[in-house]
């Protein structure tokens, strides 16, 4: 199993839990909101008594009807935040793993994007410092079966926090973690909410 592997197995066991502790909360937090539901119209009933059963029964069913939808949308936004916080603790896995991790991760990124073309490749300010010796070769050495491709590393940084910009003339890819993630959100979200609640 690699590092990746690993890690991505660590975050489904943290988020698993998050969600069944969110799940719980919002549930228990619906529950409380219909038994104050309940418990009001329990204090109307002697007014409600006065009313035709018909009145009475419609009163009631709109009540019921409403804690429902209340407790419904309770558990839709817990979940939704539960889905949210594991994609945002994967960015903060991807963007903390040691350097030899960091940048295998981003030759298989740079592999999947690179035009088959010569480019320019921009990393943050953060990742210039530390990139590997030799990893103009590297990542040449990666790009070589894309035809025409080669990549030279600019010496100015880009404005991004992680991940990688591709430079082609006037076109430019943004490759940073925050983009890529942004996306694939609504794949993301599916995949963590099947992983979570499916």
């Amino acid at each position: 199993m690699t590092g990746f592997e690993k890690i991505i197995k660590a975050i489904e066991g943290e988020a698993k839990l998050k969600a069944d502790q969110i799940i719980s909360e919002a549930k228990e937090e619906a529950e409380k909101i219909i038994a104050s539901a309940k418990e009001e119209a329990e204090k109307k009933c002697s007014e409600i008594a006065e009313k035709p059963a018909y009145e009475v029964k419609a009163i009631l069913d709109r009540a019921n009807s409403g804690a429902a939808l209340i407790k419904r949308q309770t558990i839709l936004n817990a979940k939704q935040q539960a889905i949210n916080d594991v994609i945002e603790k994967a960015k903060l896995k991807l963007t903390g793993l040691p350097d030899k991790d960091y940048f295998d991760i981003i030759i298989k990124l740079v592999k999947k994007h690179a035009h088959n073309q010569a480019g320019t490749i921009k990393f943050s300010g953060k990742d210039l410092k530390r990139l590997p010796e030799n990893f103009d070769k590297i990542l040449n050495e990666a790009v070589k079966e894309i035809e025409n491709a080669s990549l030279s590393i600019s010496k100015e940084s880009a404005p991004i926090d992680s991940g990688f910009i591709l430079v082609y003339g006037d076109i430019e890819e943004n490759c940073s973690f925050e983009a890529l993630f942004g996306y694939a959100k609504e794949e993301l979200q599916d995949k963590v909410n099947t992983f979570l609640f499916g």
